[in-house]
């Protein structure tokens, strides 16, 4: 600090201020001085800090992951990455953990605490009557609901809007004339899962369109399972949507093996984009629901959390794009 005030004539108080984000400098010195902060090499030191201030520097995140199921990987890993990015910029570290039950969840969250290795958490995949809200709010450790609009209140939430979603799929389907939309979708419990269940039901109401959705454990071998039975139905659907790009896969290669054409017997839409999805034949209709933009904005939320200033509950809820492609854009319309 001495040499960055010697160098741009200011006190070292000063400098404290602009590099640590306290109040009582201007904007124009806090880019200067950062800039020779820069130049001269320099980064906090986080023991230091976390001495100082009596905070952990850090955020944590505890998966509740069947070792079995490789479902949705791709998601939690750009996930963590904006997470972890988003962190990063306020030199705050990830405190990653993978447990096997929710009730385990809780346990690593109290022992956390209680050990201050965090200063907040981060909840992914709420379910029905989840225990994890009420638990983090009985021990005081701030969270950040990685939740749809089902989400308890006391805690800052970030989200996508999957009834939207749902809204612009059925939309697009029933441009291209479909009257018999299959789902195939992830458990009951969760409450994502049930959301996007439910609008589809809403919507195809609303549009005249026959919807099923077929409930899975988003393993690639349910989701075989629930592909076949949609198109063993009496009246199988001419569209399928899939909860992501492993189920996707899967369904592609059930419709294959039933003698069936992507699109012209039965449309695609993934809920997930990706590389499968790119690089498909024919590519695969997404939804563009970017899981590092996710995890940047779960990252602010949990640094503004932080922030007394900042107030205690923000709300953010982003609004996907659906990529339509070959596998859902059939030019000749149904009409059976």
């Amino acid at each position: 600090m001495r040499d960055i005030a010697a160098r741009l004539g200011v006190s070292e108080a000063a400098v404290s201020f602009a590099l640590n984000g306290k109040p009582g400098v201007s904007d124009d010195l806090r880019v200067r001085v950062r800039r020779v902060a820069d130049e001269l090499n320099w980064r906090p030191h986080a023991a230091a800090r976390a001495l100082a201030d009596s905070t952990a520097r850090a955020v944590g995140l505890a998966l509740c992951r069947d070792d079995n199921s490789t479902s949705g990987e791709g998601f939690f890993i750009q996930f963590m990455a904006g997470l972890s990015s988003g962190l990063e910029s306020e030199s705050m570290a990830l405190v990653l953990q993978i447990v096997p039950t929710v009730a385990e969840e809780v346990e690593v969250y109290r022992r956390w605490w209680t050990e201050r290795r965090v200063d907040a958490v981060v909840v992914l995949n709420l379910i029905k009557d989840d225990p994890r809200p009420a638990a983090l709010a009985a021990i005081g450790c701030p969270a950040v609901l990685v939740a749809g609009p089902y989400a308890p209140t006391g805690h800052s939430t970030v989200s996508v809007d999957d009834a939207a979603a749902m809204r612009k799929i059925v939309g697009h389907l029933a441009e291209q004339g479909h009257r018999r939309i299959g789902h195939v979708g992830g458990p009951a419990e969760l409450d994502h899962a049930e959301l996007r269940r439910s609008s589809l039901a809403r919507e195809g109401k609303r549009a005249g369109i026959r919807t099923t959705t077929a409930r899975t454990d988003y393993s690639e071998r349910a989701a075989l399972r629930a592909t076949e039975a949609l198109l063993r139905r009496k009246d199988p659907p001419t569209a399928i949507v899939f909860d992501n790009e492993i189920l996707t896969l899967a369904g592609l290669a059930a419709i294959s093996a039933a003698g069936l054409r992507v699109p012209e017997d039965v449309a695609v839409i993934s809920w997930e984009d990706g590389a499968i999805c790119r690089l498909a034949t024919p590519p695969i209709t997404a939804l563009d629901r970017s899981a590092q933009l996710l995890g940047r904005h779960t990252a602010t939320a949990a640094l503004r959390l932080l922030d007394r200033s900042a107030g205690v509950e923000s709300e953010v809820e982003l609004q996907p794009e659906l990529l339509i492609r070959a596998s859902s854009n059939f030019a000749k319309r149904l009409t059976n």
